[in-house]
């Protein structure tokens, strides 16, 4: 059994290879070490060998197939789910996560949405973390239930989020509506605030929350990215890394420089947001 409470997994693709030095290094600079957290980045068949990681491989296939087969390797029972073009650019406070890993243990809560964001309508509930009110999601009103930003998951309600074959924009769209449907008991908390929203919840005056950015946008760097890039050239082992970036947000090369890839759902995703669905 795990000494463990909860396993944080980066989520990656090999063709993301690109990213991975960058957040490990803004990752390890804002995460202080948290005895009750795990951290594992996983890949598809690509080695990494980060300090403060366990590498972990899916193999190849489909988005949701390989998610759920990291899974199946990690014994904790709940997950802090991170992609690796989410950057930390603020440090984390261990203290308020520590309490909440608590509570959502205790309250065997299925689902923690830790970053603010504009598609989530919340309702203020009665406990707060270091200034921070852990509130509910109102389902109905909100946007994007299932989420593939920073959350807090117990384990096996995520894995049956992930039906066989689903692409991550299917997974999202899809998986939400059958969220909306089951209404599960969904809870937040502005522990990140994710590129640059304003907090969701009614916290203290005196509450402050950690931040990243996600500076990827369909496989190539984005406007958030700049930011990033400068504060690596002035690590003196990271600038060429730090060139590299530059050089691919200037032309817009894409992570691996192969075509970017084909959202499938996209135009359907475009129309039935309009629609409200």
């Amino acid at each position: 059994m795990s000494k463990h409470k909860v396993a944080l997994i980066v989520h990656s693709c090999d063709r993301y290879k690109l990213l991975y030095q960058g957040f490990n290094f803004f990752f390890s600079k804002y995460w202080v070490s948290n005895a009750a957290v795990k951290c594992y980045f996983a890949t598809e068949e690509i080695p990494v060998n980060f300090k403060n990681f366990e590498n972990i491989k899916s193999g190849k296939g489909q988005w949701s197939n390989r998610l759920s087969t990291l899974l199946d390797q990690i014994e904790e029972d709940y997950i802090i789910y991170f992609q690796e073009d989410m950057w930390l650019s603020k440090a984390v406070d261990q203290s308020a996560l520590s309490r909440l890993i608590e509570l959502a243990i205790q309250n065997k809560w299925k689902q923690v949405k830790l970053n603010s964001s504009s598609v989530f309508s919340t309702i203020k509930g009665e406990t707060f973390l270091n200034g921070l009110n852990i509130s509910k999601l109102d389902n109905e009103k909100s946007g994007f239930l299932m989420s593939h930003q920073v959350t807090l998951w117990n384990k096996e309600f995520l894995k049956k989020q992930l039906l066989p074959n689903e692409h991550p924009w299917r997974n999202e769209r899809k998986g939400t509506k059958r969220l909306k449907k089951l209404n599960p008991e969904i809870y937040h908390i502005d522990l990140f605030s994710e590129n640059g929203n304003q907090a969701n919840n009614e916290n203290d005056d005196s509450a402050t929350s950690s931040a990243y950015s996600t500076i990827s946008l369909n496989a190539t760097l984005n406007d958030k990215a700049p930011y990033f890039i400068e504060a690596l050239k002035k690590e003196g082992p990271l600038q060429e890394y730090a060139a590299q970036l530059q050089h691919n947000y200037n032309f817009q090369i894409t992570h691996d420089g192969k075509p970017k890839p084909l959202k499938k759902d996209f135009f359907k995703r475009i129309k039935n947001w309009i629609k409200g669905k």
